[in-house]
This record gives C-alpha cells, structure tokens and sequence, in this order.
C-alpha cells in the first residue's frame, strides 16, 4: 500500500474504533467515568476504568463513532477542550493509585471551532503535555487510526507509542500539507509519501516503538495477543521507580530527531 492508500485505510469508516477496542480487550470491567469538572463531558473522549487480567488500568480513548449518528454524536473523534482536560483528570487520578493509563487515539485533530478556541484549546492541550511527560505511572498510546496533529500528540506523550499498521501519525493532513505547499490538494498523495506518515516510516525513525498487525472484528487471538503485550509492557514499565520512568519518557522524546 502507497502512504496515502493507508491514510484512505485509517480513515475507512468500517474500521474498528476505540469503542471496539475497549469491549474487545477489556469487555463487562470497563466502567466509563465522565466529564471534566469543569464544563461538560465530551463524548469525542472515551475514557474510564477497566481489568487488564487482574491488573486495574485507566483507559482512554478518541472515538470518531461507527455511523452517521454515532459520529455527529462524538464530533468525529474532534475532542474539546473539555475532553482533554476528562482525560487528564483520570490520568491525575490514574497517578494517585499508580494505575496504568492506555490510551486510543483515532482522530484528525482537536476540534478547531470558536467555543473550543474560547474555552482554552491550545491550553488544554498544552496543559497535557506538560502533566504527561512527568506523570508518575506508566502511560502507553495506540494509534488505530489516524493521529492528527496536537490532538493526536496530547494523548501520546508516553513511555512507548505502537501504531496498527494501516495507521498514520502526522502534523496535518496530507491535502493540509497540498494546500500549503502546493496550493493543490489534489497532490495529496505525493505530500503523504513526505510527510513520512506511516508506521512503517515512523518506526524506521525511532518515532513509534512497535507496529500492531490490524485486527478484525471477530480476530479472538489477535485481541489477546494484544492485551498480553500491554500487559507486558505495563508490567515492566510498574516495576520501575518514579524517577527511572519520568526519566525514560523524558529521554526518549529527547532522542527523537536525533542522528546515530
């Protein structure tokens, strides 16, 4: 598949969403815990509290919704500042009981509209960033579908980053990057190729640490394949100190960019 053949892939709208994940791995124990304490509870933000075998964890996630009314509902996964500022609620609360936080990401972007702008978006996003890269548990983010921009990156500054393999993971949107560039969106295509957007390309950077094989509905032994890896992960990230894990998340976005 071409770059932008896996962009249309990340966009299809019959694809699994977090919503799919959450009842695939974790079923009857997740409970959806709600709002932010400050506006409103936003639905683009799936988040709450769940059994990972016996391991309680947070999870949360970007919903984009599986039809029209789904995704009207759920602002195509375009959170608010509201939905950034529940998820760091439950991440803050996640850190009080030293319980894992994993994160689904599938979206285009924060929600760019004059309320979302008036009620703090950049702050809300910017706010995550900075309380992620110092929260004391471990934090791990899947990329299911597409990962666009600050609003993909304020729920992905965790110790580890995996991306299915027909997901991407960019700054803006390969017509975005057409239309600035070029001035022709129609060059889509040849932005996406470099825009280095793939989990393929983004692995071969040191961007992504691992690339999940894309699972189907009824794929049982994908989906505990799955959730033994988090396991895992989360296992081995527990056992570390504070100071050991901020410090190894810290280290590894400072390495990103650099030459070998």
């Amino acid at each position: 598949m071409t770059a932008y053949e896996k962009v249309m892939a990340a966009r299809d709208s019959g694809k699994l969403t977090a919503v799919d994940y959450i009842a695939k791995m974790f079923g009857d124990s997740f409970i959806e815990l709600h709002g932010d304490r400050r506006f409103a509870d936003d639905k683009a933000v799936v988040s709450g509290l769940a059994m990972l075998y016996d391991m309680p964890v947070t999870v949360i996630g970007l919903e984009k919704g599986r039809n029209t009314k789904e995704r009207m509902e759920r602002n195509f996964g375009q959170a608010h500042p509201e939905g950034y500022r529940k998820a760091l609620r439950l991440m803050k609360q996640a850190e009080k009981f030293r319980r894992p936080v994993l994160c689904l990401v599938d979206t285009s972007g924060a929600f760019c509209g004059i309320g979302a702008e008036e009620r703090g978006q950049g702050q809300a996003i910017a706010e995550n960033l900075m309380e992620m890269m110092a929260l004391k548990t471990p934090i791990l983010t899947i990329l299911i579908g597409e990962g666009g921009s600050g609003g993909a990156l304020a729920l992905a500054v965790a110790d580890e980053v995996w991306m299915l393999e027909n997901s991407v993971y960019s700054v803006i949107s390969p017509e975005g990057c057409a239309s600035i560039l070029w001035k022709d969106s129609t060059k889509a295509p040849q932005a996406a190729e470099a825009l280095k957007m793939t989990a393929q390309d983004l692995f071969d950077l040191g961007v992504i640490e691992r690339i999940i094989r894309q699972p189907k509905a009824d794929d049982k032994a994908m989906f505990e394949s799955l959730k033994l890896l988090v396991s895992r992960t989360f296992e081995k990230n527990l056992a570390m100190t504070d100071e050991e894990l901020t410090s190894a998340r810290y280290n590894r976005f400072r390495k990103l960019g650099t030459c070998n």
